[in-house]
């Protein structure tokens, strides 16, 4: 950990406990952003409370047992017991070239944290034979971004694609799927357009209801003999499931998404598992008849009419249903999969069914106490009416559409601006820029709120968007092509040269002549930014914010941008261009590092 902020911190706690006493030793330090240095230290107004003294005579006592030699050039006290901290250069040049040093063996290198965990996310859980439209787009970019990180960050991360693929509506499929044959062209929309599929088996259920021996008589049977174990039923139902997974995998790999089959965990897995879990919770008293149906009154939700909300395990039919399934999901990621913290990401809708599942199963002694168990509520996707984004015609928008269109924009603004890349790298590019724009969209926005699909808006190259922040890498690799030390510096490793052969991160204390040097206030903003780069991750992991990490990329290209308008690299003397063609170096893999984590590629050209 190479932030200059967080390792200040144990010496101003030091300083506290000289100044007030030991007991205050792990007082908050309060550190923020100073207009007037690098970082104010603001914990003497509470201190100087508790010590009956003014809050600047409290400011006084921690500066006067601060010992910061080496590390700071300005220690002041501003306004009612601010502390004002501004960074010795030579520091930060240490901690950079340190930072520099260890990126340069990986782009995604960080610290890992203090106390990896096993970690279990239910993550994307289409349905089988639906399509999956824009209301999929967010859980499964933002679980795969959170995946990704927990990862780089030292943690066990158990992916689990939590599928629809059980229960009453199969009944329905397998029947339609018996009756056109599976080599029908029907049959082929399970994959081509699963909608379609749904629909055409859907419309005839609707339109047979009345008829005793018709289809909808005939599906019902289905699902009995589904559950049942039928041979010929369960051998059509591994069918659809196969062709649905074939039209999955087409998405994940249009998104670039790291779910597999393996990863696949559905509602199917747990069948077995349900009477039994109904009896424990009867046995234990945990839940009751009510209405005819067995459900659980988990204290603290209540409906609009004040009475007791009912989490119902066992329908009145024999059934079981999303809460009995679930129940045996969190049982099993406990128990079996021994997770210490288990995510949801699911749209936000589903927030008091999983609390209930989770409160039920915290009663039950199936989620104890040392488990975590997080909702990340996911926010609806709008279009320009402000409304859950829809088709013209009013369904939901397909997702494969979405993204071919996202592609195909792309495509014409890189067709117009490059026309001297080939066909190959054109294509390349506008599938990078397409899909990394709509990812960076959504995973840019707090993932609990709603965000307006806009292409105009993601597609830009202003702004906090993909596309800005791809071309900021993009430069970057142009200015290390045109210096003659692209490949060193992106595919030299940890041994990676510049141009005369020196490495090219190598630590301020006897380094080679290619150290980064901090010199002008450009270079200083940028460097400071660098050094925030585990920081970030780390609050990604601890807030499961993406989003986070966005806003730190986004404010990295920024600042590179400006430290180039100020900073000449090229023509520049050599050793100051051989320093600042290193720095440049350490942006490109922060941001190419960055966008990794994001689940987005970095192209070669824009």
């Amino acid at each position: 950990m190479n932030n200059p902020a967080e390792l200040v911190v144990p010496r101003v706690q030091a300083a506290i406990a000289t100044a007030f006493g030991e007991e205050f030793r792990q007082t908050d330090p309060v550190v923020r952003p100073s207009q007037f240095a690098d970082i104010q230290i603001n914990a003497a107004m509470a201190l100087a409370k508790k010590a009956g003294l003014p809050p600047r005579d409290a400011a006084a006592k921690i500066v006067d047992a601060l010992n910061l030699d080496g590390i700071c050039t300005g220690v002041e006290i501003s306004g009612p017991g601010f502390i004002n901290l501004s960074f010795d250069g030579t520091w930060i040049e240490e901690l950079l070239n340190a930072e520099a040093a260890e990126a340069a063996s990986k782009a995604t290198a960080v610290t890992p944290a203090a106390a990896p965990q096993r970690v279990v996310v239910d993550y994307s859980s289409p349905n089988v034979a639906k399509e999956m439209h824009v209301g999929h787009l967010r859980t499964t970019v933002v679980g795969d971004s959170l995946v990704k990180v927990l990862e780089a960050l030292g943690d066990t991360v158990i992916r689990q694609n939590h599928i629809g693929d059980w229960g009453t509506p199969f009944g329905m499929l397998i029947e339609h799927w018996l009756e056109i044959g599976e080599d029908s062209p029907e049959a082929a929309l399970l994959v081509d357009d699963p909608s379609a599929f749904y629909q055409a088996a859907r419309a005839k259920f609707d339109s047979s209801a009345a008829d005793a021996d018709g289809f909808a008589t005939r599906a019902r049977l289905r699902v009995v003999a589904l559950q049942g174990g039928d041979e010929e039923t369960f051998a059509v139902w591994q069918r659809l499931v196969a062709q649905s997974k074939r039209y999955f995998n087409a998405i994940y790999s249009m998104l670039g998404i790291s779910l597999t089959d393996d990863h696949i965990a559905g509602e199917s897995s747990y069948d077995e598992h349900l009477a039994q879990l109904c009896q424990e919770l009867e046995e234990r008293g945990l839940a009751r008849i009510s209405d005819g149906a067995l459900c659980t009154f988990p204290d603290g939700f209540s409906g609009r009419d004040g009475q007791p909300l009912p989490l119902i395990i066992r329908k009145s039919d024999g059934g079981y249903g999303y809460g009995t399934t679930d129940l045996a999901t969190i049982r099993y990621r406990v128990r079996e999969l021994g997770a210490d913290r288990v995510l949801y990401v699911v749209g936000a809708p589903q927030n008091v069914h999983l609390r209930m599942v989770m409160a039920t199963a915290r009663d039950a002694g199936w989620l104890p106490d040392t488990v975590e168990a997080v909702h990340v509520q996911i926010g609806n996707v709008l279009g320009e009416d402000g409304k859950i984004l829809k088709s013209r015609s009013g369904a939901p928008v397909k997702l494969m559409a979405l993204l071919e269109e996202a592609v195909d924009r792309a495509r014409a603004v890189i067709d117009a601006s490059r026309p001297e890349l080939s066909d190959e790298e054109r294509a390349v590019t506008a599938r990078q820029v397409g899909i990394g724009a709509v990812k960076y969209a959504d995973l840019s926005t707090g993932h609990d709120t709603e965000y307006v699909f806009d292409f105009d808006r993601m597609l830009a190259l202003s702004g906090n968007t993909g596309p800005y922040v791809q071309y900021a890498a993009a430069r970057i690799r142009s200015i290390l092509r045109k210096a003659g030390v692209l490949e060193q510096f992106t595919d030299g490793g940890a041994g990676g040269t510049v141009a005369d052969g020196t490495s090219a991160a190598g630590a301020r204390a006897g380094g080679p002549a290619t150290a980064i040097a901090v010199v002008e206030p450009a270079e200083r903003a940028l460097a400071l930014h660098l050094l925030e780069f585990d920081t970030t991750l780390n609050k990604v992991r601890d807030a499961l914010e993406p989003h986070r990490l966005c806003g730190y990329l986004f404010e990295l290209a920024q600042l590179f941008t400006s430290f180039y308008d100020q900073c000449p690299v090229l023509k520049a003397e050599e050793s100051v261009r051989e320093s600042r063609l290193a720095l440049c170096a350490l942006v490109l893999r922060r941001l190419s590092g960055g966008l990794e984590l994001l689940g987005i590629e970095t192209p070669e050209n824009m």
